[in-house]
């Protein structure tokens, strides 16, 4: 798959689910994909914490590395460790979908 196109990918994956803006998604890298995540994330860390603990769980974040990334010894500050996992569970599952596409039914019956 292409780099450029997966990244695009991501970006439109992540915009959908945490309904960022059109003007807030303006990516060409991987790196302003971060840049424009992790203020977001810091954002609703702020204000919006219990929404963005659910979209974590409903992308299914590993809650072990979101406490990794929480906690004071993190490498990271907290929203751009989060932000990161949440590219990477993203590119993650784009990557499962175009591993293991299914054909379309054709009736409803083959199911």
């Amino acid at each position: 798959m292409n780099h450029n196109i997966t990244i695009n990918d991501t970006a439109d994956l992540i915009a959908t689910d945490f309904e960022m803006s059109p003007a807030e998604t303006p990516f060409l890298t991987e790196e302003d994909l971060l840049q424009a995540l992790s203020e977001h994330v810091e954002m609703m860390m702020k204000y919006r914490i219990e929404i963005l603990l659910s979209t974590l769980y409903r992308l299914d974040v590993s809650e072990r590395k979101v406490n990794l990334a929480m906690s004071p010894g993190a490498t990271l500050p907290p929203h751009i460790g989060i932000a990161q996992l949440i590219i990477d569970r993203q590119k993650q599952r784009l990557h499962t979908k175009a591993t293991y596409k299914t054909e379309p039914l054709e009736d409803w019956m083959d199911f």
